[in-house]
This record gives structure tokens, C-alpha cells and sequence, in this order.
């Protein structure tokens, strides 16, 4: 059921935009915080006189409590607020950081690591929560858009922030400082009013999948289309961890691409892909085949990474094709999210974004060891096809991934 038509259409309209801004504005926390620690390693290791390995077990702490956490968490979101569910976990954010901050200790800085990770699992379920509950649907895919692009905007400038702020107060200053942001958007997140409910849960045990259990139950994730997109996100993730991570030294490595130029490309890459989110959503606003945008993405992105690594390419002919891979990857995003929530029943919005979201937590842990295995062997060559064949893989589960029934 929905009330949209109580509110006259500019309020319903303003109240969407302030929803999609705090929403998005706590995911740009998320991805801020999922890279405080890496500018500052050395200063981190060097104070507490551990080795890399050692302060990298922060960032294992922070990944393996997401990953465990997260599909309860989406649960637990269908059932209470989400939206103060996302506040409390922006404060568990800063708490951790603050903690980490202020407590001299190693293995203190771990365990406040993990309870960042903690407040990881709740930011994707509650994020998707509140925009398909709330968001108008006209506007939906707008609102996904805007939700990627100011993530992939706090990956971005979580860097070069972290390292001003540590030249200015140091690396337990920058942590403070980077509490200090997420309570703010806490706080505003907060008093934010949510709009009327465009798509409302159902009770309890009334909803039905395909296969009639009960949408409340794991039944559902083990349902064709969610685990089909759960794996959608983990072929996309192990390819695009793998070339964020891996495409600078595979070039060099491959057609002995100087640092400055494989990075410069890679650079493109990245804003092309915050720029390819925008042009996704408007794209989906103006059409509904969602598999046809993403499997064209999809296979934009997979020839490009082929021909990069078929072909040693002139500088500027290197950057602006790898650019266009970035473009076309960030224009599926949108689409990949509209697919998702297509599948979803209401009602399960958190437990299902929560689960095929970890996706991106298995690919990004497994992208590593299998691009690393791959150079430590010398078969550079070999980073570039295996990218393109996780694209392939991405476009078949998009392709052969069943349509959810609809409810009898």
C-alpha cells in the first residue's frame, strides 16, 4: 500500500531528495572509512613498531566481521528502523575510529577495527532499505545512482583527506577527524523525516516466493534470482578489485607501461566509472530492460580489458580506452541494483541486499590471491584474460538469471 498521494507532489519530492541525501551521505561514509587506515599504514606501523602483516590484521578484523555479520544484520533491518539502524552504525564507526584514536594499544586498534566492522554490515541492507521502501518509483533509479556515485566519491577523497589531516594533527588526529565527519552525518541522518512508504512490509509469513516459502525465511536467498545475483556481484567485484588493484604493475609487467601513464589511465578509470553511475541512472529511468544495460556494460568493459592486454597501446590511446571501460562499468551499477530489487519481495529488501552484497566481500577477498598468483607465476598476460572472463561470467548470470514469480 501506498500514501504518496497525500502529500502534494513538491513535498513528496523534497522529502525523497533529503532521504536519497543522508542515505547517501552514510554511504559515503562507509566507503570513507573502509580507507582510513591504508593512507596511513607506515605512521600507524612505525608508532607501534609491528610489521605491515600485523597492522594489516585491522583491515581482516574490519572485512571478516563485515562478511560474517552482514546477512543477519539484513534481517534484523527488516524487521526494525532502518534508518536509526544506519545512525547507529555510523556511530559505531566513530566510536571505533575514536577508540583506536585515543587508546594506545595494538591489539586495542584491532578489536575497534572490528567494531567498525560491525557497523559495516548494516550500511548496504538499511542503505537499500530505506530507498526502495521510501523512494517514489519514478525516481528510483535516480536515487540508486546517486547512493553509488557518493560511495565511490568517499573512496576517492578518503586518501588525500586522511593524509591532510594527518599533516596537520597526526595519524590519531585523522582518525578523530574522521569520527568527528560520521557523527556529523549521524546527527543529520537523525532528524531527517522519512517520506510515506511506497512499498510496505508485509506481515509476518504472508509473503510468498516462487516456490511458496515463506519470504522470511534463508529459504528466499537460496532462491534462483538472489543467489543468481549474489553471484553477479562477486564475478563484477573479483574483476574490478582485480584491475583497480592489479592493472598498474600487470602493464608494466606486460608491455613495460611506465608507472605515471598505467596510472594516469587507472585514474580515468575511476572517474570515469563515478561519472558512468550518473549516466546509468539516468539511463534507467528511461527505460526498463536492466539485463540488456548491464550485459552491454558488461561486455564493453571485458573487450576493453581484452584489448588492453592484446595490444600495447599508446599512452593517451591507453587512458581514454581504459576510461570507457570505467564509463561502462559505472553505467551498470544502477541497473545491477534495479535487477536486484525487481527480485526482491517487499518486505525483504535488508536481508536480500545484505546477502548478495557480500559479494563484494568475497571477491574482494579472493581478487588478491588470484591476481597475485597470477603475477608472482609471470603471467601478467594471463590478469587481463581472467578479468574478462569474470565479465563474462557476470553477463551470464545476468542473462540466465530467472525472473521471480509473481505472487499468487
Amino acid at each position: 500500500m501506498t500514501v504518496s498521494a497525500d502529500l502534494p507532489l513538491p513535498a513528496r519530492r523534497a522529502d525523497d531528495v533529503r532521504l536519497v541525501g543522508g542515505v547517501s551521505a552514510a554511504h559515503f561514509i562507509s566507503h570513507y572509512y573502509i580507507l582510513v587506515l591504508p593512507p596511513l599504514f607506515g605512521f600507524v606501523r612505525a608508532e607501534y613498531d609491528v610489521s605491515y602483516t600485523e597492522i594489516g590484521l585491522a583491515l581482516t578484523a574490519f572485512n571478516v566481521v563485515s562478511a560474517i555479520l552482514q546477512t543477519p544484520a539484513g534481517f534484523l533491518i527488516d524487521r526494525i528502523n532502518a534508518r536509526l539502524c544506519l545512525v547507529a552504525a555510523l556511530l559505531l564507526g566513530a566510536v571505533g575510529l575514536a577508540g583506536a584514536a585515543l587508546v594506545h594499544s595494538y591489539w586495542f586498534l584491532v578489536a575497534m577495527f572490528g567494531l567498525m566492522g560491525v557497523g559495516n554490515t548494516v550500511y548496504h541492507p538499511a542503505d537499500y532499505t530505506l530507498l526502495s521502501r521510501h523512494v517514489a518509483p519514478e525516481r528510483m533509479s535516480h536515487a540508486f545512482s546517486v547512493h553509488t556515485f557518493s560511495g565511490l566519491v568517499g573512496t576517492a577523497l578518503a586518501p588525500a583527506t586522511m593524509l591532510l589531516m594527518h599533516s596537520l594533527w597526526g595519524w590519531r588526529g585523522a582518525f578523530l577527524g574522521a569520527a568527528a565527519l560520521g557523527t556529523a552525518v549521524a546527527a543529520v541522518l537523525f532528524v531527517i523525516r522519512e517520506p510515506a512508504i511506497e512499498h510496505a512490509a508485509k506481515p509476518r509469513g504472508t509473503a510468498k516466493t516462487g516456490d511458496g516459502s515463506d519470504d522470511n525465511s534463508w529459504r528466499l536467498l537460496l532462491s534462483p534470482p538472489i543467489l543468481m545475483s549474489l553471484l553477479f556481484f562477486f564475478m563484477l567485484a573479483t574483476a574490478s578489485f582485480g584491475l583497480q588493484n592489479f592493472i598498474v604493475v600487470a602493464l608494466g609487467a606486460l608491455h613495460q607501461t611506465p608507472a605515471v601513464t598505467a596510472n594516469a589511465a587507472l585514474t580515468g578509470y575511476l572517474f570515469l566509472s563515478a561519472a558512468g553511475v550518473l549516466l546509468g541512472g539516468w539511463i534507467a529511468t528511461r527505460t526498463n530492460r536492466h539485463r540488456l544495460v548491464a550485459m552491454t556494460g558488461l561486455g564493453i568493459a571485458a573487450l576493453t580489458v581484452l584489448l588492453i592486454g592484446a595490444t600495447d597501446l599508446q599512452a593517451t590511446i591507453l587512458i581514454v580506452v581504459l576510461s570507457l571501460s570505467g564509463l561502462a562499468t559505472g553505467m551498470i551499477m544502477p541497473s545491477r541494483d534495479m535487477i536486484v530489487r525487481e527480485a526482491t519481495p517487499a518486505g525483504s529488501f535488508g536481508k536480500v541486499f545484505g546477502f548478495v552484497t557480500n559479494g563484494f566481500n568475497v571477491g574482494g577477498a579472493l581478487s588478491p590471491l588470484i591476481f597475485g598468483a597470477l603475477m608472482d607465476h609471470g603471467e601478467p598476460r594471463l590478469v587481463f584474460i581472467v578479468m574478462a572472463v569474470f565479465l563474462g561470467l557476470a553477463i551470464l548470470t545476468v542473462a540466465s538469471r530467472p525472473r521471480r514469480p509473481a505472487a499468487a
